[in-house]
């Protein structure tokens, strides 16, 4: 039979509304915020760019042909040589030439998170991102080689601090330290495997061989940090305090551990242990700060996707975990007490680099947001529903500081902007550069550069330094690590937070 024309014309009217709908639907999951305004002021893909571009500046090793980050050159060759094995790459955490193994591994975890949940808008930078992220899980493949035995540091940090002098010179002892079954370390082991676990998904489909290879070694290491348990702070505390001891224990590692475990296997296995061991691993502290050493609220978020997305019921207490957080966080909110904002809007955890707080908890913020617009709800803060677009606008807020709204119009990212850090605490940077001066700068030569008030002569693209005070204050003094040091673990959350809004703004 025939359509009349009426007919006809509804529905087609039908069809563009479905169709309508779907795109809709289509652009809220992948995590488009349709009711940002069309115009901002910050090129967020430009700052992305520049993130992703900051960890060839931390290289150790040899450095490949295609490396833009030209003033860096070959460094730590013979590492690992001292115990016979080949240790040579990974990254230097911060403005010194050691290789901290635990946040260089909670620096891969985030990199490849940032990836996991946003690298689907990232379009050019995907690439970029997964070449820094390989960069690491390539050395932490190195330092997982041999069974029960996992290699956490190069460098002896006492006597590396001790100097000021460009990686390409160092000749400070390239001490290896390691963990293994008669000097455990289940916080280390448990965020390496997370770090190869988050790694094998950002590989699974552009390189499956590299991808299983990851799994398999993460699958290997998490049993061992697992079966042998205590804190690396304890038997190399002489070495790895104070610059990187594990404060929160082991724990939260190791259900942060075992929830990119179960996210990357999909084993229940994983579940069955978070499930078992969730409480007695502070599955339920309420703690609300997420970094290098702290995984518990990561871990919260993380499961929460389980049980609000994938529907897995015995989960659903880490959804109000999940919300817990996220209420310390809104200003108003009846949970708020623990939180802290600078005059100018930052949020302040502490005076030491607050900056990787700032940027792993809008990391947090936005990939929680993505978790409830796909589940169609929303966080309870006490009987208040906060919604994903609030989340949003906070991380918006942070973001836009970081970049230079704020009262000191600083970009605290170097080389963002016209007006950013130019005294940055990191060796590398501050010194000639090996083409400009040569000959070599040793140990205590470089403090006279250091203490100085020149600019840094070789531009760090994409350092994030950390931070204002809290009075949004900012020297930009070079001896001021606790303030204008810039770390790998600042950036890693960092790119997928400026991906995210970048994608938001049609600027990917």
């Amino acid at each position: 039979m025939a359509l009349s024309p009426l007919s006809f014309k509804l529905i087609t009217l039908i069809s563009f509304l479905l169709l309508s709908l779907s795109k809709a639907s289509l652009a809220t999951t992948l995590g488009h915020h349709r009711r940002h305004p069309r115009y901002t002021p910050h090129n967020y893909r430009d700052a992305l760019a520049k993130s992703i571009l900051f960890f060839q500046g931390q290289r150790s090793g040899k450095l490949p042909p295609n490396q833009k980050m030209a003033w860096r050159k070959d460094s730590g060759l013979s590492d690992g040589s001292s115990m016979n094995v080949d240790l040579v790459g990974g990254y230097y955490d911060a403005g010194d030439n050691v290789k901290f193994g635990f946040p260089m591994a909670f620096t891969t975890t985030m990199l490849s998170w940032s990836v996991v949940e946003f690298g689907g808008v990232m379009k050019n930078e995907l690439n970029n991102a997964k070449q820094a992220i390989r960069w690491a899980t390539d050395y932490l493949l190195k330092a997982t080689a041999l069974p029960d035995t996992i290699f956490v540091q190069v460098g002896d940090a006492n006597k590396d601090h001790a100097c000021w002098e460009r990686p390409e010179d160092m000749d400070t002892p390239r001490t290896v330290l390691k963990i293994d079954k008669n000097n455990p370390g289940s916080e280390v082991a448990a965020e390496t495997a997370a770090a190869l676990a988050s790694a094998s998904l950002v590989f699974k489909k552009s390189d499956p061989t590299y991808s299983k290879l990851l799994i398999k070694t993460a699958i290997r290491v998490f049993e061992f940090g697992d079966k042998y348990r205590g804190s690396y702070s304890n038997g190399l505390n002489n070495f790895v305090c104070p610059f990187y001891c594990s404060f929160s224990g082991y724990q939260d590692e190791l259900l942060w551990g075992a929830a990119w475990l179960h996210r990357a296997t999909k084993n229940s296995s994983y579940l069955n242990y978070i499930q078992e061991n969730g409480q007695n691993l502070g599955g339920v502290e309420f703690d609300n700060t997420f970094g290098w050493d702290n995984k518990h609220v990561g871990a919260r978020i993380l499961l929460s996707k389980a049980f609000l997305i994938q529907n897995v019921k015995s989960l659903y207490e880490y959804k109000d975990h999940a919300d817990n957080f996220i209420c310390s966080l809104i200003p108003d909110a009846p949970s708020s007490s623990s939180v802290h904002y600078t005059p100018g809007g930052l949020l302040f955890k502490m005076g030491d680099s607050n900056m990787q707080y700032v940027t792993s908890t809008t990391f947090l913020l936005l990939t929680y947001a993505k978790y409830l617009t796909s589940a169609h709800t929303t966080a309870n803060c006490n009987g208040r529903s906060i919604t994903p677009n609030i989340l949003r606008t906070i991380a918006k807020k942070q973001i836009d500081y970081l970049l230079g709204e704020n009262p000191l119009k600083m970009s605290y990212m170097v080389g963002y902007g016209s007006h950013y850090p130019q005294r940055i605490h990191h060796r590398a940077s501050s010194l000639p550069s090996i083409a400009e001066h040569p000959a070599k700068i040793d140990c205590s030569s470089g403090f006279f550069v250091m203490h100085s008030n020149s600019p840094n002569p070789n531009v760090l693209i994409g350092a994030v330094v950390g931070g204002p005070d809290q009075n949004d204050e900012f020297p930009d003094e070079r001896s001021d690590f606790e303030q204008s040091e810039p770390s790998t673990y600042i950036n890693a959350p960092l790119v997928g937070s400026l991906a995210y809004f970048a994608h938001s703004f049609g600027q990917l």
